[in-house]
């Protein structure tokens, strides 16, 4: 049974390499994608640092809607466009900070707030090299 989702729920991709001694329980949630069970993104957080590895913390929170009146499936489309770019962004995970079902003229719409993370072994963000700010760079000699 896939678990529902609230505020505080991460999903990772899968194929994510966590630390070796950490038992993390997830359940599949779409096709690529797995979300953490029993616990949060702080009490995951926690996990990996004290096994030596790191959770970055993407800065700026990100926002999603998604137009329907039922729920859960409301948010699955959401998580959908949260997955398309996450991935764009070569991160390997994401943190849902807020839930948010309205209506606007008798329109039914669900905002996900989230946070992009990385789980790493590495102190340093990792990517494949088109993300660095520091990329295009050219150093001069003072």
């Amino acid at each position: 049974m896939q678990q529902e989702m609230n505020t505080g729920t991460v999903l990772f991709e899968e194929g994510t390499i966590f630390p070796g001694q950490l038992l993390v329980e997830s359940d599949a949630y779409s096709p690529g994608w797995r979300s953490v069970k029993g616990t949060d993104g702080y009490g995951l957080d926690r996990q990996i640092n004290s096994a030596g590895w790191h959770f970055f913390f993407l800065a700026g929170e990100y926002k999603v809607t998604a137009f329907g009146r039922d729920g859960q499936n409301t948010i699955r489309k959401a998580i959908t466009q949260i997955q398309a770019l996450v991935k764009s962004e070569k991160v390997n995970s994401f943190e849902i900070t807020s839930v948010a079902p309205k209506t606007f003229l008798g329109i039914p719409y669900t905002t996900l707030s989230f946070h992009m993370r990385n789980i790493q072994e590495s102190a340093l963000l990792s990517g494949d090299g088109t993300s660095a700010p520091w990329k295009d760079t050219r150093l001069v000699a003072a």
